[in-house]
């Protein structure tokens, strides 16, 4: 039953993660503008309706022709850019705040088209269920996964409080496939994780920016000072961390940064989308009241610092690392990350509907665009010992069509275009499986505790032949 999962994202039976955005909640309310496109192409693009809805081989109803038409338009802009309908829109506000109905399971989908459990949720529907990391759901109320894809399995999976859905499951262990009843519950998720990996050393995961981050890594913070007095080093890890929103971005990078210093800066064609961000209340609060890193112990202004960051970490996640990089506070360890710099704003268009649009590009504190380049690491470190694991199959801002351009000499794709050389890393990761970030087993982890007490660390076997080579 192994398996190689060919995509994988905090799902939680909820919101499809794959790269998630560093989004703006536009405060404008919506009104009528007059539209600025020519007569005569709107009269041709209803003609075109009126057409297929007299012509076509079967009934179409003209409400979808036109919301198809506005999806298709959004989606043509560039790869974060999208239509939300009033699902998708309710489905993006509940990922923001970190809650929603579902199982409570991080998934991916296998080779052989099922959908694979990375892990269940602790204390979720799914773990008292009875589901373990590593089974396979063959089938969502009795119909077959094989071709329904990641999403439409995903929303079989989710629906109203209380109810239940019937998973069949295929383990390796069990001789028969297994039954199990769940009952659908809100998940309310915590995207930050901390713990004491060794003494005197702590570790912080951050697994996407959501409206709660801030104050719960203030907890987090505060907690692991309580539990090891004589701190001597932190990991902030922002591995697979998808991005999310712009103010816990602001918020987690002015956690370590001196008071008041830039964090980010953005630049678009309306003047609220051209602006400079600093670790101030005012940029990271998305509520008034208490300043939640006011419980933030001091030494961690000053306490050694690396960051982990892989081909997942996007958006948010970037403008942290960024951040931490241009102002000397941190060492940037694991693989260049995703590319993604673009802020999206979301515009409401009516009551329950939406347009997430790119509306701006996000630089460093020194002016870096990091758009479809990414963060480059100080020490490039592999997910394993002998390779990056999945982590070298991902697909990267640079590879998807339609991405915003950024800055030329530097943007170039991250797959190999070789068809053996794609084999070849193929077949040196294909038994890889998710990585349990914070285990005992976590190399990139190990060699960040390294870097931290002056030892040297394992640098990415791939990465340093590759450098060879061009030096030959």
């Amino acid at each position: 039953m192994a398996s190689t999962l060919k995509n994988t994202g905090l799902l939680a039976v909820g919101v499809v993660a794959g790269v998630a955005v560093t989004m703006q909640f536009s405060a404008l309310a919506y009104k009528p503008v007059e539209p600025s496109m020519p007569l005569d192409q709107l009269q041709q693009l209803a003609k075109v309706v009126d057409i297929i809805q007299s012509d076509y081989v079967v009934p179409v109803e003209g409400g979808k022709l036109l919301t198809d038409a506005i999806t298709g338009m959004v989606d043509s802009l560039d790869p974060h850019s999208a239509y939300l309908d009033p699902a998708a829109y309710r489905e993006l506000r509940e990922g923001t705040e970190g809650k929603f109905v579902g199982l409570g399971i991080e998934i991916g989908e296998s080779d052989e088209g099922y959908v694979e459990i990375v892990t269940p949720m602790e204390d979720s529907p799914a773990e008292r269920a009875g589901i373990r990391a590593g089974d396979l759901i063959t089938r969502i109320d009795g119909a077959d996964v094989r071709g329904l894809g990641l999403e439409e399995a995903v929303k079989r999976m989710r629906g109203t409080p209380g109810t239940r859905v019937t998973l069949t499951i295929a383990r390796q262990d069990a001789p028969q496939p297994l039954v199990l009843t769940v009952e659908r519950q809100e998940i309310v998720q915590k995207s930050v994780k901390a713990k004491i990996v060794e003494p005197g050393y702590g570790w912080l995961r951050i697994a996407q920016f959501q409206e709660p981050t801030v104050d719960d890594m203030a907890e987090k913070l505060a907690e692991l000072a309580r539990r090891e007095p004589h701190l001597k080093g932190l990991v902030l890890d922002l591995r697979n961390d998808p991005g999310g929103l712009l103010q816990g971005a602001i918020g987690v990078a002015a956690a370590f940064l001196p008071d008041g210093v830039e964090i980010v800066s953005t630049n678009g064609q309306l003047p609220e989308s051209r602006g400079r961000y600093y670790g101030r209340p005012e940029h990271y609060m998305l509520r008034s009241g208490r300043d939640p890193l006011s419980i933030v112990p001091a030494v961690f202004k000053t306490l050694p610092l690396v960051v982990l960051v892989n081909t997942g970490s996007a958006s948010a996640s970037e403008i942290v690392a960024g951040a931490l990089q241009d102002h000397k506070r941190a060492v940037i360890v694991g693989s260049q990350t995703f590319g993604k710099g673009s802020v999206q704003t979301i515009r409401p268009i009516g009551r329950d509907a939406a347009v997430k649009l790119t509306t701006a590009r996000y630089f460093t504190p020194n002016g870096r665009s990091i758009q479809a380049r990414g963060i480059v690491p100080d020490f490039a470190v592999d997910e394993n010992v002998d390779n990056d694991g999945l982590n070298a199959l991902r697909l990267r801002e640079a590879d998807l069509q339609h991405h915003l351009l950024g800055d030329d000499a530097q943007e170039k794709k991250t797959r190999p275009d070789d068809i053996e050389e794609q084999m070849a890393l193929l077949d040196s990761v294909r038994d890889s499986k998710p990585l349990d970030y914070g285990s005992e087993g976590d190399f990139q982890l190990a060699q960040a505790v390294k870097h931290l007490k002056g030892e040297p660390i394992q640098l990415s076997k791939r990465q340093t032949e590759q450098k060879l080579a061009r030096q030959h």
